[in-house]
């Protein structure tokens, strides 16, 4: 299973804008997600999360800046290779100009606005909680096509 990271900037509090980015390649090509990726050998959560960030969009984010909200476990049985563990952040402070990069192009949406019906299908069922402040575990698994959700569960934390 792949250990990963996004970060959902927010502006306002409560939020009145999220930053997303829409992957330009790779897997989630296509789709508007959170800026985030991989944890590299080594590194924490934490520190992954400020490195993607700054690679992907171009801003700076620090650790006083992030709010740890969960993680989610994301399987899908028939591509295990997609398996991921996923640590949620969300920052209200960062540093720098926004950039496109060769893997995203991040732009603002009003919270009213999220374009649900372009990202995966799970974050319709968990990103307003962690909008609201609801920290939380949550496990998906996705059926054949690897994007339609076969079961999932959310707990509060």
């Amino acid at each position: 299973m792949i250990e990963a990271t996004v970060c959902f900037l927010v502006n306002g509090s409560p939020p009145r804008e999220i930053l997303l980015g829409l992957k330009k390649r790779g897997f989630g090509a296509g789709k508007y997600n959170g800026l985030g990726g991989k944890v590299d050998e080594g590194e924490t959560p934490l520190s992954a999360v400020i490195r993607e960030v700054r690679e992907e969009a171009g801003l700076s984010v620090s650790a006083d800046g992030l709010r740890p909200m969960g993680a989610i476990e994301f399987r899908f049985p028939f591509r295990r290779d997609y398996d991921h563990y996923v640590h949620v952040f969300v920052a209200t402070s960062w540093d720098g100009a926004l950039r496109e990069t060769a893997e995203m192009a991040a732009r603002w949406f009003p919270i009213d606005r999220i374009p649900y019906d372009r990202m995966w299908a799970d974050d319709a069922h968990w990103l307003p909680l962690v909008l609201a402040g609801v920290r939380i575990e949550a496990e998906f698994s996705f059926a054949e096509d690897n994007e339609t959700i076969e079961e999932y569960a959310i707990r509060p934390l």
